[in-house]
């Protein structure tokens, strides 16, 4: 016993171990329900991960259910991303795919309920009115006048209302609780109105629509939910969702657990600052490669193991805190370094002619995938007279400790040979256009050559057989120096956040990438290629992230 390793819990699988301990639920069912109002973005992952982890990990199961009871903002597309989104993080809801829609006849139902029980209420109080009723923190509000209806008249009119003889705000169903509570969620919240809107789901057949706090509970309670696991916002919305289930007398009513967000630090993540971005053409869509909007980081290349492990870094917290966009940046690095081969790619090409190399001439070098992955092999690359180098490896007249390519030294073509500058051309504006170097055919790399070193190797592409590419570099949208919002709550937008950089030269066998495939282009970073706007005609990659970390992992 000694020995036995001890495993730690979270506090949601504490309160589960406890819950199955008495016999509260024989099964754990969770859910993640979201209202297709938008995109899922990063922090939609934390929930859909640990709803789903904690029904894998007690052997249950694991819905997902759209909360569409405002049709106002709601549409397919959003339903539709949302399915793509889960499945492609791995969350495996089977056929468990729900609409709270479909379950609106037993919502009508469950207000009948309370109105027989005398727990609800049809006020003709207008918001306004409402709101003055309401109260404050410190003082209890004002019961309704409208409160000691009869049982008798309030199912007539709720009727009517569902019938549609009443204009649309002009009534609403409250529940019967208690106005003077401390929570002003208990206040005799409405838990429908009138709203004849058009739905995705149900189309027209409804003009009367539960609110979301009434709703969910029923949701809940219809699907055998066990633990109703939602973020701290909703922690003074509890006793509200335990007085329904408590009221409309389910047998086995869920329990509510409450949990932090996660707030990434210098990213966008709410839905109507994205949609504002998205309508004002800030943005390529809900998917352009700048945003965290899961369907967004797949496009810019981030994998659903990456996504996981930067969650279970995180963690399962009670309090609020920001967490490091960089540790997402670490977590997608740490993914693909062994996953990925190591390719050559020239961003900002300037051409090296050897002068010494037989002109026509073109032979095939072995390179390594991967130095740090045996398994994923090699290729051959052609090497040839005239190359393309990254004209940042080259200067005329460099600084101390700079040990790439400059007049009259040596350095190392990655894979490939000794080379020695001798020469270069520059334009009327004194850029550099041309360099003129030769080569010792000693040096091929692998040969075992030992006869000199050199300190510099810089990576290439033979200009004949590379393939032109658009290449995409991306940072945060929002300014980090200068915080995400203005004083006036407009967003801070960054300049910068995309370059585009039309003339760079790829290795040959990057020509037979496919959308969706990513690399690391040696020096400069891990790319993926854009699944929307490449072509085999024109091949577009978007940079995933930078090889460079500043974040540093506890150890």
């Amino acid at each position: 016993m000694e020995n036995e390793a001890v495993v730690s819990k979270n506090f949601i699988e504490q309160f589960i171990d406890e819950d199955l301990a008495e016999g509260k639920y024989t099964e754990v069912v969770t859910r993640f329900p979201p209202e297709p109002n938008g995109y899922l973005h990063i922090g939609h992952a934390k929930s859909i991960l640990l709803n789903y982890g904690l029904a894998k990990k007690y052997g249950g199961r694991f819905n997902l259910r759209f909360d569409d009871t405002n049709p106002t903002k709601e549409k397919t597309e959003f339903v539709e991303s949302i399915i793509a989104d889960v499945k492609w993080l791995g969350a495996d809801f089977e056929d468990r795919l729900f609409f709270a829609s479909d379950y609106f006849g037993e919502m009508y139902e469950g207000a009948v309920k309370l109105i027989k029980k005398g727990k609800a209420f049809v006020c003709d109080l207008t918001a306004e009115e409402m709101r003055t009723y309401r109260g404050t923190l410190t003082e209890p509000g004002k019961n309704s006048p409208y409160r000691d209806r009869s049982i008798e008249e309030n199912l007539d009119l709720f009727e009517r209302m569902k019938n549609g003889e009443f204009p649309d705000g002009s009534k609403v169903l409250r529940a019967k609780i208690d106005m003077a509570s401390p929570n002003m969620n208990m206040r005799d919240p409405v838990i429908y109105r009138v709203a004849r809107m058009t739905h995705h789901n149900t189309g027209d057949k409804w003009c009367i629509y539960p609110m979301y706090d009434f709703a969910h509970p029923i949701e809940d309670a219809i699907e055998g939910i066990s633990h109703s696991i939602c973020t701290l916002e909703f922690e003074d919305h509890r006793p509200l969702y335990d007085w329904v289930v408590r009221e409309l007398e389910y047998e086995m009513p869920p329990r509510q657990i409450e949990f932090a967000k996660m707030y990434l630090t210098s990213v966008i993540t709410g839905k109507r600052y994205i949609k504002r971005l998205v309508d004002q053409g800030i943005v390529d869509g809900w998917d352009d490669p700048r945003l965290v909007t899961l369907s967004a980081l797949r496009r810019r290349g981030f994998t659903p193991e990456s996504i996981k492990m930067f969650m279970e870094m995180v963690g399962v917290a009670k309090a609020n805190s920001s967490v490091d966009y960089a540790m997402l940046e670490y977590c997608i690095r740490e993914d693909l370094k062994l996953k990925k081969a190591r390719m050559m790619a020239v961003l900002d090409p300037v051409k090296v002619i050897i002068t010494n190399y037989e002109e026509g001439k073109v032979e095939y070098l072995d390179a390594p995938n991967n130095l740090e992955n045996e398994e994923l092999g090699s290729r051959q690359i052609p090497f040839c007279r005239e190359l393309y180098i990254d004209r940042e490896d080259f200067m005329i007249d460099p600084p101390k400790k700079y040990f790439r390519m400059f007049p009259g030294n040596e350095v190392r073509l990655m894979n490939a040979y000794f080379v020695k500058c001798n020469d270069y051309k520059v334009d009327e504006n004194g850029k550099v256009t041309e360099i003129y170097c030769t080569y010792d055919p000693e040096t091929k790399s692998g040969s075992g050559f030992t006869g000199r070193k050199v300190k510099g190797t810089i990576h290439w592409v033979a200009a004949p057989y590379a393939k032109k590419a658009e290449i995409r570099l991306y940072e945060n949208i929002v300014d980090e120096e200068k915080g995400v919002y203005n004083e006036d709550g407009s967003l801070n937008l960054n300049p910068n956040s995309l370059t585009v950089l039309k003339d760079c030269y790829v290795e040959p066998a990057l020509a037979e990438a496919k959308p969706g495939d990513s690399f690391q282009f040696v020096r400069q970073g891990f790319f993926c290629v854009d699944t929307k706007d490449s072509t085999p005609e024109n091949i577009v990659y978007n940079r995933i992230v930078s090889l460079k970390s500043s974040f540093k992992p506890n150890k």
